[in-house]
């Protein structure tokens, strides 16, 4: 209810749907839930993918086990769209042994999901510094991404876009472009420090949207238009001063970013 209000106050569209919170509610509870965000104009953004698939395999099967009711909370309250990131390496797994475990299990994790009517979104990670500091590299740019996809073989599985490893990827509008609607269940809009080496960016040290234009979100935010792109957009600066706001002053300073980059196209 507190993200709504601040939704609501300072301008957002979208919230994002806690699968653990939602599955806690009544019938009654959630009807009202509902009510509100309708009272508010606002509608669901994303959901985050409630297993850790990264880890070792009962921490996976917990998770897994555990993912059908929460789904059924989220389609009870009408979310459509989860989204999880790729680590781009790994210290014990080849990139074909890293492979072929992300595939066995965000495949379990994504038939579940159909089930429920919720797509899934996969981030990759370009930024270079995290990946140089694991042995072995891993999916790590969108065209990799897609090939994971491919062998995860189903139909609700795309992308979650971050401008940031658009950025680090080194990729270009026309990558964005070459993808269908369809594809990008969500996106992340950020910014990157100014006067830092591109493989020496860090990934957690992050800016807001437009804060430095050293990420082109002009070309980025065009070509999302341009393939007819409708999902929400969300920041995600990992930023220390914004963190040591008050919500209330970081949810104005958010959306103030956001507008400005979306007044662009």
């Amino acid at each position: 209810m507190e993200a709504i209000a601040l939704a609501a106050k300072h301008g957002f569209e979208s919230v994002t749907a806690s699968p653990a919170d939602l599955a806690k509610l009544s019938d009654a509870e959630n009807e009202s839930l509902l009510g509100r965000l309708e009272e508010e104009n606002l509608v669901w953004g994303s959901s985050g993918l409630p297993v850790d698939f990264r880890k070792d395999k009962l921490t996976y099967r917990n998770g897994l086990n555990d993912l059908p009711q929460l789904a059924k909370a989220l389609q009870r309250a009408g979310v459509t769209r989860m989204g999880t990131w790729i680590m781009p390496g790994h210290d014990e797994l080849t990139y074909i042994d890293n492979l072929k475990q992300h595939t066995e299990r965000l495949r379990a994790c994504a038939k579940i999901l159909k089930d429920h009517g919720l797509r899934l979104g996969l981030e990759y990670v370009g930024t270079p510094s995290l990946r140089s500091n694991l042995r072995y590299p891993f999916v790590h740019n969108m065209h990799e991404t897609a090939e994971l996809h491919e062998a995860i073989g189903e139909d609700n599985v795309g992308f979650i876009l971050d401008s940031w490893h658009w950025h680090t990827a080194g990729e270009s509008a026309d990558d964005i472009r070459g993808l269908k609607a369809e594809q990008i269940v969500g996106c992340d809009l950020n910014d990157a420090p100014a006067g830092i080496e591109l493989n020496q960016l860090k990934d957690n040290e992050r800016e807001l949207p437009m804060a430095t234009g050293v990420i082109d979100t002009k070309s980025f935010l065009q070509a999302l238009v341009e393939i007819g792109y409708d999902g929400p957009l969300r920041a995600e600066p990992f930023n220390k001063q914004l963190n040591q706001l008050d919500n209330d002053a970081a949810c104005a300073a958010t959306s103030k970013a956001l507008h400005k980059a979306c007044a662009l196209v």
